[in-house]
């Protein structure tokens, strides 16, 4: 941001730092958590991902915005197109989108879903703030006047709660239980339709999905499968799931602390877990599951979110470049001894995945079906469907 810009947003941390900027996006304020996500592709994908919920996103790629917005790219899977994310936070000024798929300005998406924008900020900096100094809390502005009380500010940041203890997932899963037959996208080279997605009639065998804030991607890679997929809300009861009479139960991604949302999940999962029903889990659904199962969870120092992260498989050796968005763990210390770690983060050493000894149930910290990211460990769909049959 050079001198003689006018500031039209701001950043304030609840230490004192304040970083003044150039607003886009919507108006306003709002406060939430800073995070920083290391991803190249996919800023779309990211802001409607509802795990991002009560977070403010510091995009570490400078070129934000470069190929606008769609209608396809969203990834939120039933409850309100709206992205869960607070705000985002960019080095650059957003350009004029350059693609074919393009259908309106990132600048106008943002001020439809009411998403606050923060352009002309040293990302870089922010970023190493956070990994030196561990998550923050922080309130974000854009006012077009440039009037900010910056004191004010910094007290509401240091008012917020912050993530821990916060059960949100209740806030974004869905209000209706529905089917859902929509496969992964093609590419425009594979069919004439020129990338359409198509639909898959009655599939089977049957997946119960629990939406803890579901992905779009998810189910499409379930159903991609050959299943038929069913979707439940986040408070749906152990009875009322496997009166479904389902092949598989899906846990999945979301949003806040999982202690919290355990609360009323984990006796939940652990009834359909003594039931001998197959069940995967996939990053909030991995440690929820983990909590069934006796083990517990903590706040990590700066969490993992990009679409770069190695992953090892014990078992295997092989090393799988994945896409992540979390900010709790699991203690592997704390796992019970029928359940065995199956894969650890090459960047710290934390827990990536688990499995119990004597029941065909896995789960792992991690997006294998990316959006966006590296489709390295899609393979888990498959075995998850080798265990419905």
């Amino acid at each position: 941001m050079t001198s003689n810009t006018a500031v039209t947003g701001m950043l304030a941390l609840a230490d004192g730092t304040t970083l003044p900027g150039i607003g886009f996006g919507a108006t306003g304020h709002a406060v939430g958590e800073l995070c920083f996500n290391t991803a190249m592709t996919g800023y779309q994908e990211i802001l409607t991902d509802p795990s991002y919920a009560g977070q403010i996103i510091v995009f570490t790629f400078p070129h934000i915005g470069n190929v606008g917005a769609n209608g396809d790219d969203n990834e939120t899977a039933y409850v309100s197109p709206e992205g869960a994310v607070r705000a985002l936070v960019v080095r650059e000024l957003l350009t004029l989108p350059s693609s074919h798929r393009a259908q309106d300005h990132l600048d106008g998406w943002l001020k439809e879903r009411g998403i606050i924008g923060l352009s002309g900020v040293d990302t870089r900096a922010l970023t190493r703030r956070i990994r030196e100094q561990g998550f923050a809390n922080a309130a974000i502005a854009h006012e077009p006047g440039g009037r900010f009380d910056t004191a004010a500010m910094q007290k509401t940041a240091g008012a917020w709660p912050g993530l821990e203890g916060m059960e949100l997932a209740r806030s974004v899963t869905t209000n209706t239980s529905y089917e859902w037959d929509q496969p992964l996208w093609r590419s425009p080279h594979d069919t004439p339709d020129s990338g359409q997605k198509e639909t898959v009639s009655a599939p089977a065998p049957h997946v119960v999905a629990v939406d803890y804030g579901m992905k779009s991607n998810i189910l499409r890679s379930l159903t991609s499968q050959g299943v038929r997929v069913s979707v439940v809300s986040a408070g749906a009861e152990a009875r009322a799931i496997l009166s479904l009479r389902p092949d598989g139960v899906f846990l999945s991604n979301g949003p806040g602390d999982p202690a919290a949302t355990a609360a009323y999940a984990a006796p939940v999962v652990r009834e359909i877990v003594d039931s001998g029903v197959p069940v995967f889990g996939i990053c909030l659904g991995h440690q929820i599951l983990a909590l069934a199962l006796g083990a517990k969870t903590t706040k990590m120092r700066q969490g993992h979110h990009g679409a770069n992260h190695p992953v090892k498989d014990i078992e295997t050796g092989k090393v799988e470049i994945t896409s992540m968005n979390h900010g709790f763990t699991v203690d592997r210390d704390s796992l019970p001894k029928n359940v065995e770690e199956t894969h650890i983060s090459l960047f710290d050493g934390s827990n990536c995945g688990l499995r119990l000894k004597d029941k065909p149930v896995f789960s792992v910290q991690y997006h294998p079906e990316a959006s966006p990211g590296p489709h390295d460990s899609h393979y888990l769909f498959t075995r998850f469907y080798e265990n419905l049959t």
